[in-house]
């Protein structure tokens, strides 16, 4: 990103012709220094290229429709994500894979790259989110509480503990007093939700926004313990990034009010 360098200037004393001819000259230079510069002082003419995005899974939606206009806004450019669980996602970055911005679903999974030297300046949380039980349509199993996931039979799926949607689960589970043994553990929330919307599990604690983003495959159970287990979601800019430009306009789209207003609609909590 291009940063503008201010400059005091001291005043001349030019007579006659040459003193129009200095200020002509001035005012054309800030004319486009002005036209150059971006939304938040960011050249647009430096945006170019491909922007590669790690993302937790969570996010995949959002940022897809936010990629798209990505792209709309800066002809030429391409995004390219990485959805997964933000755990393996941070091992990939310390393992040096190439990318330019990381998304994490939780700050314990973001401080693991911060730590590591591989991110830029401090993260920003951009959104939050909270956990809801996914049922089958129509909740045939009359699951209204955690305590319901306990019940005989019942097939309930969790992400793995090291991910951040459970290790939000297992905190929930603790506030609700409940222990609970699930038929599988998943690597990230979209592989939860997909077992239930194969019908190989009953139930599944995930993120809401995943519940909105599946429609009528799924119905969604809230739950007051899920206040208590809510996730915030930091961005930034990746130490090594080969585009760097590209990515703090990428973090900029994702935390303007249009950025906003994607999310929120997805079903994410303002920060």
């Amino acid at each position: 990103m291009t940063r503008s360098a201010h400059r005091t200037r001291r005043p001349l004393r030019i007579a006659g012709a040459g003193a129009v001819a200095l200020l002509m000259l001035s005012a054309c230079a800030d004319s486009d220094a002005d036209a150059d510069a971006g939304p938040s002082g960011s050249s647009g003419k430096d945006i170019s290229g491909t922007v590669t995005v790690f993302a937790a899974a969570s996010l995949k939606e959002s940022f897809t429709k936010l990629g798209e206009r990505f792209e709309k806004e800066h002809p030429g450019t391409k995004v390219s994500f990485n959805f997964s669980g933000s755990d393996s996602l941070a091992a990939s970055i310390r393992s040096g894979a190439p990318a330019d911005v990381f998304a994490a679903a939780s700050t314990r999974t973001m401080k693991v790259v911060t730590d590591d030297g591989a991110a830029v300046g401090t993260p920003a949380t951009f959104v939050r989110n909270r956990l809801q039980i996914a049922t089958l349509p129509g909740n045939p199993e009359g699951i209204d509480s955690l305590k319901d996931l306990t019940a005989s039979g019942l097939k309930v799926v969790l992400c793995d503990k090291e991910v951040p949607c459970g290790s939000a689960a297992q905190t929930a589970l603790t506030a609700a007093g409940v222990e609970l043994t699930p038929v599988s553990y998943e690597q990230d929330v979209k592989g939860a939700l997909t077992k239930v919307q194969l019908k190989e599990a009953d139930a599944a604690l995930v993120y809401r926004t995943d519940v909105k983003a599946a429609g009528d495959k799924v119905e969604g159970v809230d739950f007051p313990e899920s206040a208590k287990a809510v996730n915030d979601y930091p961005i930034a800019r990746l130490e090594d990034a080969p585009n760097p430009s590209g990515a703090e306009a990428f973090i900029e789209l994702v935390r303007s009010p249009e950025g906003r207003q994607v999310l929120t609609s997805a079903g994410f909590l303002k920060p």
